[in-house]
């Protein structure tokens, strides 16, 4: 039987939460070897990549993303050294999968979308079969990855602000940087597929090997002899890449539920199929 690590993220406080103990006692009385921890830093996150099944007990998508971020920086080479295996797509081979444990019973998160179990019993019993999901990954210039999506601009949580910045997609060009935007999604998975009932993505799907990326633009249209009327324009792009240069000094965005600013270009690209869950 297996050995297992049960890792959780940012505890610093406490014993392991409810549903922890209870995946913890489902795996060892199915006969693995369990060993729970409390991650406080990236080194802490480190030491568990040695192996043995890994089930991440998260309460966020940020949270998750930080434990994949950490296996593909262990796990990708530099490019000097890179294996004659590797896909032309890829920069990182594929990364062993991961079971994960959602801690919030009630989160709008990738687990959701995924359909992953979210009972501790029934994650147990995922992450001690053979059955997988492969899924695609986007990597930043920034150093970081992103397993959902992120949403660049007006959000439920910064609220309506328009900006200006160029938006790629491949070879397309969704902004030239001259008109207002109010949002743009970039999608991997479908966590950012709509902003206040407006539809962004149309087809996110985690597991087809592109980057579906929206621009919402308003629109002034202008009506005979009656008072101009504001509409949202939305472009759209699928492709393996997308830029965004900003041109004001900051721009808030999310990712991954993360927030941040953007003051500077930002590249992310696709790696399809590069990390992978269990899943019944």
């Amino acid at each position: 039987m297996y050995d297992v690590v049960l890792l959780t993220l940012g505890g610093g406080c406490g014993a392991p939460r409810v549903p922890v103990l209870a995946c913890a006692d489902a795996l060892t009385a199915a006969g693995a070897t369990v060993e729970t921890v409390t991650a406080e830093s990236d080194a802490d996150i480190d030491a568990t990549l040695d192996g043995r099944r890994l089930v991440v007990a998260s309460a966020t998508d940020g949270q998750l993303r930080a434990v994949i971020r950490r296996m593909v920086r262990r796990a990708a080479p530099a490019p000097s050294k890179r294996p004659a295996d590797l896909p032309a797509n890829r920069t990182v081979p594929d990364l062993p999968p991961i079971g994960l444990l959602p801690l919030d019973p009630t989160a709008d998160d990738l687990a959701s979308q995924l359909d992953l179990p979210r009972d501790p019993a029934e994650v147990a019993k995922a992450v001690l079969g053979d059955k997988v999901r492969r899924l695609d990954l986007l990597r930043n210039d920034g150093g970081s990855v992103t397993l959902d999506g992120a949403l660049v601009g007006s959000s439920p949580d910064v609220g309506e602000v328009l900006w200006h910045g160029r938006v790629e997609v491949d070879d397309a060009v969704l902004s030239d940087g001259a008109d207002p935007i109010l949002a743009c999604a970039v999608g991997n998975g479908g966590g950012y597929a709509r902003l206040d009932g407006l539809p962004l993505l149309t087809t996110p799907d985690p597991a087809d090997g592109v980057v579906e990326v929206a621009v919402a633009v308003p629109v002034v249209a202008q009506r005979l002899l009656r008072r101009p009327r504001m509409r949202i324009e939305v472009r759209r792009a699928r492709g393996r890449a997308v830029a965004i240069t900003p041109r004001e000094s900051e721009i808030e965005y999310v990712d991954d539920g993360v927030r941040g600013t953007l003051s500077h270009k930002r590249s992310w690209w696709i790696e399809p199929g590069a990390w992978a869950v269990y899943v019944r």
